[in-house]
């Protein structure tokens, strides 16, 4: 009696187990049907007409996205040329196709629009059932809004799609101040000092007088001076010190800012510091 109940027992689970088994796997089944069931191969369409790639697109669920049209000798307009996806390519339902469309041979002249504003060039393009393609702008001497170049050129054969890009001219930036070295004026009187810092563009605002007659006493009194201010007087020690070096020739000039060699433009200022 208690065995019988242990194999019922058994029975029972194993029924179970099997009922459980036998569930997932069903549902594991329906759900491959249903996501295989969406997915589609992507149909041929080169060589088609556009009325004919969007009906067989169409009935796979798929959507039929129409990107370029290109001059071709080999396709006769108005058919595929080239597709993307490639045939054969696995994709879900209600994926976009993106074909380009064949315009035939190139029969239509590419127009001379050099010259004209840029309103009268897009006229001009679409009147011959071409495209207005890239816009660009570049600073040009003339009237602005004007084509200066087009692409393809004008009476162009060959090219392979019906779009003319354009390049308009636009106001020219007024030119910044040229920028140069500063000259150096060491050694210079006042006056070939003014008169090479005019050559230049520059102008001299404040002229220093340094009371020191010795180069290495000037240069210490320079760098020890802050921009603008006299320069300290020099030591009791220092004036006595007899020169090592020839002294500098009275009146010209034994510092500059900005100082030899630094960047400069036309009507920057200009100070020196002469000796007495």
């Amino acid at each position: 009696m208690k065995i019988s109940r242990i194999n019922r027992f058994f029975n029972i689970v194993l029924g179970a187990l099997a009922m459980l088994v036998v569930a997932l796997l069903s549902a594991f089944i329906t759900m491959r049907l249903a996501i295989h069931g969406r997915e589609v191969k992507v149909p041929n369409l080169t060589g088609l007409t556009l009325s004919e790639a969007s009906q067989q697109t169409r009935s796979l669920g798929l959507i039929l996205h129409l990107e370029n049209r290109f001059y071709s000798p080999n396709t006769p307009p108005g058919h595929v040329l080239a597709q993307s996806p490639a045939p054969g390519v696995t994709v879900r339902r209600q994926w976009a196709v993106r074909v380009t469309e064949s315009l035939g041979a190139q029969q239509v002249a590419i127009p001379d629009v050099l010259g004209q504003s840029e309103r009268t060039a897009s006229i001009n393009i679409r009147r011959l059932g071409l495209e207005l393609g890239a816009v660009a702008h570049i600073a040009a001497p003339g009237e602005p809004g004007v084509v200066i170049a087009q692409t393809p050129a004008p009476n162009a054969a060959g090219v392979d799609r019906p779009r003319v890009s354009l390049l308009l001219s636009e106001p020219q930036e007024a030119e910044s101040p040229q920028a140069f070295l500063m000259p150096s004026l060491a050694g210079l009187t006042l006056a070939g000092a003014a008169a090479r810092a005019s050559a230049a563009g520059l102008h001299i605002v404040s002229a220093e007088d340094l009371n020191t007659p010795t180069p290495a006493t000037a240069t210490t009194q320079i760098s020890n001076s802050a921009p603008g201010s006299p320069p300290p007087t020099p030591s009791p020690a220092t004036s006595a010190a007899p020169p090592t070096t020839q002294a500098i020739s009275i009146g010209t000039v034994v510092a500059q800012t900005p100082p030899a060699g630094h960047r400069v433009v036309k009507g920057d200022p200009v100070r020196i510091t002469l000796t007495n």
